[in-house]
């Protein structure tokens, strides 16, 4: 399932808008693919993988993280006919729930899956893109990026500002 010309998947949702409601676009290792060879070469050699197996494009196209590429959500979604967990009857199934859970860079799949079926796909990315944004340069960044990689501003976005103990609690526990 390639993405369009628009940048839409085979259904007509956007790549970078995640089956379960993740925001591809400020996940560090879609930063790295397309914006930071650096960061994707030091993932690399930190989780002992070819840096080929950590070029992503989003959720919906061809190519994705090793971690992405074997989703049970995606696979999920895909054979019910679904373009959103949120659609699904037996939303919030138990691996949704589970997965928000294990992360802090996951912490608003509720309401980013309320938000998508209040305004649609296209219309959230945009949002999306302002809450992991840097407002003083406007630089994305990951939910881990504390300081904005740019401009070096803390906190780097919206998203960190309101998630900044939970990433931290995270980053500690590493």
């Amino acid at each position: 399932m390639g993405p369009s010309q628009d940048g839409a998947d085979g259904i007509g949702q956007p790549v970078t808008a995640a089956v379960c409601g993740l925001f591809c676009s400020a996940c560090t290792f879609f930063i790295g693919t397309h914006e930071d060879p650096e960061r994707l070469d030091r993932l690399a050699d930190a989780l002992g993988l070819e840096v080929e197996r950590l070029h992503c494009d989003g959720c919906r196209s061809d190519r994705r993280l090793f971690y992405c590429g074997n989703c049970h959500m995606f696979a999920c979604a895909a054979e019910r006919g679904y373009g959103f967990c949120s659609e699904c009857p037996e939303y919030p199934c138990p691996e949704l729930q589970t997965f928000v859970a294990e992360r802090p860079h996951r912490a608003d799949i509720p309401r980013d899956l309320a938000r998508i079926a209040e305004i649609g796909g296209r219309a959230w990315l945009v949002e999306a893109t302002i809450r992991h944004t840097c407002p003083e340069c406007g630089t994305m960044n990951s939910a881990y990026d504390l300081s904005c990689r740019a401009c070096g501003r803390d906190p780097s976005s919206p998203y960190v500002a309101e998630h900044r103990e939970l990433i931290l609690a995270r980053m500690r526990s590493q």
